[in-house]
């Protein structure tokens, strides 16, 4: 039995969103193997229409080409989502701490307050909006401190150009020092079946300060949808190529936690993905599961999701799994 789409609140902002997001790394192409624009627009609206409301992007999802898409794609729908995008990652200025090159040229983290404040507005324009619903800080930057951050965020927020604050890739250091800098409404952290460290690390401050936690790679980049079988193979810049965490045996792993996602999966009417998204968003203090949809048909399968909901025999029978069958992955 499908349910209502599950929302909640981004932590004390007010703001209600989906429980599922709609995360478009992928849509901007870079370390995905390239986009197709118009499959990505149809993906978005999908996910609307669907009953996805949150939205979340970031400059640096192909240098401003996500944000440009997204912004089609919200063309006479903007009133119907919940818009998160990022700040924080730049390559038209060598300030702060060089990070990666993209195309041959350097990107640096910098949170300088004068930085923010250019950010949003080009943020804005390519999405084609006033306002940003959620503004993240996207990667940390050891050469500001967090107060001169909080306090350019804050700022955008009484101007009403941004209306909640975010911050990802933190460490349990950075997110106090956040709280205590103003209010923080959420974190965006790696977390899936795979990858379950912040459960320790920040999940119990974030319970404790009202601070949401939207998750990304909940499906392990597509690791944990139960498809990537053992003759897969990966070509191009698609990240996945080299990465330990496809490892044959890694492979060989996911598959034996499927023999017991799959009859769950079967009695819900779901597929193994909805599964296991779902039983992400069921975890305690994980408020949002971002998921990556390339295609309409994975948009609205990833929203479906968000009306599912697990028993605790489920739950249990899946959490036990995981842990017989996935300890030891290689990361």
């Amino acid at each position: 039995m499908l349910h209502e789409m599950l929302t909640r609140k981004i932590g004390r902002s007010g703001i209600d969103a989906s429980a599922i997001g709609l995360g478009t790394w992928a849509i901007g192409g870079w370390m995905w193997g390239g986009t197709d624009e118009s499959r990505s627009i149809e993906a978005i609206q999908a996910s609307i229409d669907e009953g996805v409301s949150l939205i979340d992007t970031a400059p640096a999802y192909g240098q401003g080409l996500a944000e440009e898409i997204v912004g089609k794609a919200l063309n006479g729908r903007r009133e119907k989502v919940v818009l998160a995008t990022k700040c924080g990652l730049v390559w038209h200025t060598q300030k702060g701490n060089h990070f990666f090159d993209y195309d041959g040229k350097p990107v640096h983290r910098y949170l300088g307050k004068e930085e923010i404040v250019y950010e949003v507005e080009q943020s804005l324009k390519r999405l084609g909006t006033d306002y940003i619903d959620h503004y993240i800080t996207h990667w940390q930057d050891p050469t500001t401190s967090i107060d001169e951050t909080m306090e350019a965020l804050e700022s955008l927020k009484s101007q009403g150009k941004i209306r909640s604050i975010g911050a990802s890739n933190t460490s349990p250091e950075e997110l106090k020092a956040y709280v205590a800098a103003g209010q923080l409404d959420a974190i965006q952290e790696e977390y899936s079946m795979v990858k379950r460290d912040i459960e320790a690390t920040h999940v119990p401050f974030c319970l404790e300060n009202g601070v949401s936690v939207l998750s990304y790679s909940s499906l392990a980049l597509g690791l944990l949808t139960g498809k990537i079988g053992p003759d897969r193979t990966f070509s191009g810049d698609d990240q996945r190529k080299d990465n330990p965490r496809f490892s044959l045996e890694n492979r060989q792993k996911v598959a034996r936690l499927m023999e017991t996602v799959s009859p769950i999966a079967e009695a819900h009417g779901a597929t193994n993905a909805q599964v296991v998204i779902a039983w992400t968003l069921q975890q305690p203090g994980i408020t949002f599961s971002l998921c990556g949809a390339r295609d309409p048909g994975q948009a609205v399968e990833n929203a479906k999701a968000g009306r599912l909901r697990l028993s605790q025999a489920d739950l249990e029978a899946i959490s036990n799994a995981a842990q017989r069958h996935l300890t030891q992955l290689a990361a």
